[in-house]
């Protein structure tokens, strides 16, 4: 995919804001620029959740929200009631971190439960709520991501996020994009960390992302002339 307008470009694009340090303020003009621009959605930690759904409300932009994040280590429970609150703030798309101790023993079992569990609870909102599993692939072996690409295949899972951003592993390559999409063709494949250029974005759009995270969304945006 290789969107040919700031428009085509702008609607893929989940304008990202996780930074620990985000006031109420940022997050204003954060949702300030995902309307201007016409951005997917934001992607802000949960306690902001109900703030953009508010800001957010009479446009189609979408709020976007972080579950066991950075680390992924929570347990079911926790992971699906962080989820269900969400979801009730006003979350149109929820992106859990995967468990990256269950994927490098191969927990298939743990990996499947959570995974079901939280695509049950997203599937049965009306409407329903987009389900993205990040599995921080710049840290796994290609067998270890293709453990995770089979479960999400399994209980269909809407889309595979290579990465958190947070681990100093790295984020997207195309590579990885090639290898989820052969994995899990199910799957939609969301690009995200150390994406900050549109020379950067482009070549993961063209492997077969359907989707970019990026904190850097205005830069990239920018990038591409204007329309006429």
């Amino acid at each position: 995919m290789s969107p040919a307008t700031r428009t085509d470009l702008a609607q893929i694009i989940d304008h990202t804001l996780l930074s620990p340090v985000a006031t109420r303020t940022l997050i204003e003009i954060h949702c300030a620029e995902a309307r201007t621009h016409g951005f997917h959605s934001v992607c802000v930690a949960p306690r902001w959740v109900s703030l953009c759904a508010d800001l957010l409300a009479d446009c189609p932009v979408k709020v976007a929200t972080v579950i066991g994040f950075p680390l992924g280590f929570e347990t079911t429970h926790i992971k699906t009631q962080q989820a269900k609150a969400a979801i009730f703030d006003g979350a149109d798309e929820i992106e859990v971190v995967a468990d990256l101790g269950a994927i490098v023993e191969q927990d298939t079992r743990l990996l499947v439960r959570q995974c079901q569990a939280l695509v049950k609870l997203c599937r049965h909102m009306r409407p329903a709520v987009t389900l993205k599993v990040i599995m921080e692939a710049a840290a796994l072996t290609d067998d270890q991501k293709a453990l995770i690409c089979s479960v999400a295949q399994q209980v269909q899972v809407d889309m595979l996020k290579t990465s958190t951003g947070f681990h100093d592993a790295g984020g997207a390559t195309v590579e990885d994009i090639q290898f989820i999409r052969t994995q899990a063709p199910a799957c939609q494949v969301c690009a995200s960390g150390g994406i900050q250029t549109l020379d950067g974005a482009m070549p993961l759009l063209q492997a077969g992302a359907a989707r970019l995270g990026t904190s850097a969304s205005l830069a990239i945006l920018n990038a591409l002339p204007q329309e006429d």
